[in-house]
């Protein structure tokens, strides 16, 4: 029997798609959007008119560049001179500006009228979209649900993402690790009993990461995590749409690389035919009207793809080493490899095919599904529902956590893929003669240098023994539970004086007066999309009733019912149409 009460859903908020699912009576049913289609496009559209979500956002991007948003989850709880920011800027046709607070914002023109929304605003919106989604599905309102994140998200990117589906309308029951989730989907689905060593390798759009966890029954354990950030499918076509441009610079002696309508046709092109060399070894490139009225007519093989992205799919092999060696496992001790993400098809299973045994590749689930496929169970899980059993799994420390120390350099305290819940000591000592407090800044990151990481939270530590430098010991202890709550306490080892913080991984990045406006303007926004698709209804209604006046008309006409009045009013009909 089906529980009452309304389902948590399962979110996939992935950077250039999204995807939505739920369980019910036992099955997870992965749900189609109003398009038909089960994988909806992380992309927001702003017109005169009305603002476009999914499809027919994507549909129109190549007439209204500047005011069609994709990507945003790569500024999520990123200030605006982040490096990434800035590089995103450089790449994409609309418009980010910096806010007050430091923070990027999107230019949009909407209804005649500038807004700057924030990568939050976006990003609920897509979530908002989703909801939208499976309440159709499902018959009525949805809550709850589990939204997936990349398992390199540091603190602040989950708690934009939290702030997100609060101003879509959702109460986000738990952030679950995308990794996490694939192989939550697979484990379910195949339900083995036996220990086995799982390697989730996710190629998106926008970046790839691996993570090895080792899975019996539904106990899953996150072993190790790695990444690439920097890389994904969007790479691929890029270097693809280069390669075209010199071939259309021969052909024609035309250079179309600032010509953003031309670029937009041509990747389109190149991303669908790199799509389809998963199932056949050439593909054309047609492209109607190209430049100047020019069609363009090309073709790509897997030889050729292969040669151009040499480089591109090495260095996305190089994470896969970096895994195994963090786990302590050769590739004989992988048991099984989930694949998910849009981009892993040829030549990616080929080259997982070479480095592993080729029967270890799991293709039970649709790599584009997999992510929401396994939060719909994870939901499901932490909602009580009766028809799924309850999940375990442990997690790693994402980044690895420490303080700043002398010459802004940040000493490693608890190491990135630390198993939850973690506890760590370490001692200081003093670095100025008759030292009687000192600044504790918390930092999460990989670099050297204590800046070029994320700031957690900072706390003075006072009352130490007053004594020449390098005498007085300071003891610093990091805990993190299995929430990713972390909680640092320092202690002077002759006083006793000690001090503590807790970091929370549920506190707002955005001010709580600032997510009650987006919450406010969220709720505007359906409400003029609830007056366009009454007013729309209503149109269609008149429509049908004027065709069927206009049916019986020519059928009394076409009885020998000769009346002026029938001739006149069938033309008011059709002024009307």
């Amino acid at each position: 029997m089906a529980d009452v009460q309304t389902p948590a859903i399962g979110i996939d908020l992935g950077t250039t798609n999204s995807c939505v699912a739920v369980v019910r009576n036992g099955r997870v049913e992965v749900i189609a959007n109003d398009m038909g289609l089960r994988i909806t496009p992380s992309c927001v559209a702003f017109t005169d008119e009305e603002r476009l979500i999914g499809v027919a956002a994507k549909a129109q991007a190549v007439h209204n560049a500047t005011n069609t948003i994709f990507d945003a989850k790569r500024l999520m709880g990123r200030k605006y001179d982040d490096g990434i920011v800035q590089k995103c800027i450089e790449l994409w046709p609309f418009n980010v500006v910096e806010s007050s607070s430091g923070d990027p914002r999107f230019r949009v023109e909407y209804k005649n009228e500038t807004k700057d929304l924030s990568p939050e605003e976006i990003s609920a919106m897509i979530l908002g979209k989703m909801k939208t989604v499976a309440e159709t599905y499902i018959g009525s309102p949805v809550k709850d649900a589990v939204v997936t994140v990349p398992a390199y998200f540091n603190d602040s990117q989950r708690q934009a993402t939290m702030d997100a589906g609060k101003i879509a309308g959702l109460n986000i029951v738990s952030l679950l690790n995308e990794p996490t989730a694939a192989a939550i989907a697979c484990g379910f689905n195949q339900k083995k009993n036996t220990k086995q060593n799982v390697m989730v390798f996710n190629f998106g759009d926008s970046t790839s990461d691996i993570t090895i966890l080792r899975i019996a029954g539904n106990d899953f354990e996150v072993i190790a995590n790695s990444d690439e950030i920097y890389l994904g499918g969007r790479d691929i076509d890029e270097r693809l749409v280069e390669h075209f441009i010199e071939e259309i610079k021969v052909k024609y002696n035309k250079d179309i690389k600032d010509n953003s309508k031309a670029l937009s046709k041509l990747r389109t092109a190149c991303e669908r035919a790199k799509r389809s060399l998963s199932s056949s070894k050439k593909e054309p490139i047609l492209v109607d009207s190209l430049f100047d009225g020019n069609d363009f007519k090309s073709s790509l093989n897997r030889d050729c793809l292969m040669k151009l992205c040499s480089d591109l799919y090495k260095k996305i092999m190089e994470p896969v080493d970096a895994v195994l060696k963090s786990a302590k496992m050769t590739v004989d001790d992988i048991d099984e490899i989930v694949l998910t993400g849009g981009s892993t098809r040829f030549p990616m299973q080929e080259l997982l095919k070479k480095k592993f045994n080729m029967s270890k590749l799991n293709q039970s689930v649709n790599p584009n599904e997999t992510v929401a496929h396994g939060a719909a169970i994870h939901a499901a899980s932490k909602s009580g529902g009766k028809t799924i059993e309850n999940i375990k799994f442990v997690d790693v420390t994402p980044l690895t956590l420490g303080i700043n120390v002398l010459g802004n350099l940040m000493s490693r305290i608890i190491p990135r893929n630390s198993k939850l819940p973690a506890i760590k000591k370490k001692k200081f000592v003093t670095t100025v003669d008759y030292q009687t407090g000192v600044d504790i800044k918390v930092y999460e990151g990989e670099r050297l240098s204590s800046d070029e990481n994320n700031l957690l939270g900072e706390f003075s530590l006072e009352n130490i023994q007053p004594a020449k430098k390098g005498i007085s010991i300071i003891e610093v202890t990091f805990v993190v539970d299995n929430n990713g709550i972390l909680t640092v306490t320092t202690e002077d080892a002759a006083t006793g004086s000690n001090e503590e913080i807790v970091i929370r991984c549920n506190k707002g990045r955005l001010p709580k007066q600032e997510v009650e406006r987006m919450v406010t303007e969220a709720k505007e926004f359906q409400k003029d999309e609830e007056k366009r698709e009454k007013l729309a209804g209503a149109l269609q209604e008149v429509k049908a009733l004027i065709v069927k006046v206009k049916d019986l008309i020519s059928e009394l006409m076409n009885n020998d019912l000769e009346n002026l009045e029938l001739d006149n009013f069938s033309s008011v009909c059709t002024d009307t149409e």
